[in-house]
């Protein structure tokens, strides 16, 4: 099988397609996927450019997110049968609840081999089936981008109708956040550096624009829109470059969902507001399993679409890669896999 890896060191240049032994049978309560759609974050690209975790061992295959099929199941799995559609969890073991010291170490495309492969064994438990209404390309940008939103905005907060949610950027995390919080009847108002990309966030359902480049102060312009009151959430994709602002944005006693993070220049955003104004900040790493097939049953429910920049083949991962690292894509970025 084909499978996507570094070879020589660190970095979008050392990404290569290489021959692999096809994965052996599975094991007791194990699935084997033929995988059809990989889907790229952020973290990939900062996983192949030594950044997230320099001591990522070379070779180990990249990606976290894909949908396949069904198309051998080993000794007691019966959760899916052969020719189901699924989408394997970011996480394994990672069912519900919390998340505990060791499960930074259970993440697939590094540590763990990830799902940048033709053919990939997973246990049942650590599978979800998608909606039946998403397409491969759709379905397979679920599991990362699309828990994160989803938890961060349902269950690490609980937005709903009449609630303000500031959303950062037009990422795969983002566009999720913009369409299931408009779904849920809150009031969306999206940041961007990109005017092209404000015009198409207003169009997925945000009710606010601000474009940062033009507008530095981003964060009191927020406050402005919402009646000097603030947002009751913010989607914070950006880190401590972006948290400064997201700090004048939040209202008292709102939630910053930390998520994401950029360069920024060495500079430390002052946390005095966090305490004055009792602001909490909240890590959302991803999410279990049960937050993933709760975000199912939303998708289904709302009918909400995943929205898919481009989708690459499998010979222009480099160029996939690229892509990603520019920041340029509104929404999510995949790769096919299928021949």
């Amino acid at each position: 099988m084909r499978v996507v890896c570094l070879r020589g060191g660190f970095g979008l240049e050392n990404l290569v397609v290489e021959e692999r032994p096809d994965p052996p049978a599975p094991g007791p309560n194990e699935i084997l996927l033929a995988v059809r759609v990989a889907a790229l974050n952020y973290r990939d690209v900062s996983l192949a450019r030594g950044t997230y975790d320099p001591h990522l061992a070379q070779r180990v295959i990249l990606g976290c997110d894909a949908v396949g099929e069904v198309i051998a199941c080993g000794p007691g799995a019966t959760r899916f049968a052969i020719g189901s559609r699924v989408c394997p969890t970011v996480v394994r073991g990672w069912h519900e609840g919390p998340p505990t010291r060791n499960t930074a170490r259970q993440m697939l495309g590094g540590p763990l081999d990830g799902t940048l492969c033709e053919m990939l064994v997973v246990n049942e438990a650590d599978a979800v089936r998608p909606p039946a209404h998403l397409s491969d390309e759709e379905a397979a940008t679920l599991g990362c981008a699309g828990v994160t939103a989803y938890r961060a905005l349902f269950e690490l907060a609980m937005v709903g109708s009449g609630q303000r949610v500031l959303v950062i950027g037009t990422g795969g995390v983002s566009t999720f956040a913009i369409a299931l919080a408009r779904a849920a009847g809150a009031e969306v108002l999206v940041v961007s550096r990109d005017e092209g990309k404000l015009v198409k966030a207003l169009e997925l359902g945000g009710d606010h624009g601000v474009h940062s480049e033009k507008v530095r102060q981003w964060g009191l312009a927020v406050r402005q829109l919402t009646g000097s009151d603030g947002v009751d959430l913010v989607i914070e994709v950006g880190g401590a470059a972006t948290l400064e602002q997201s700090l004048k944005a939040v209202r008292a006693g709102g939630t910053i969902a930390l998520i994401g993070h950029t360069p920024n220049g060495g500079s430390t955003p002052s946390l005095v507001p966090v305490v004055m104004r009792e602001v909490r900040v909240q890590g959302v790493l991803v999410g279990p399993r049960s937050s993933f097939e709760a975000l199912v049953r939303r998708l289904e429910s709302t009918e909400v679409r995943p929205i898919v920049d481009h989708v690459y083949k499998l010979d222009e991962i480099i160029d996939a890669f690229e892509y990603q690292a520019s920041g340029m894509a509104f929404g999510k970025i995949a790769v096919r896999l299928a021949k």
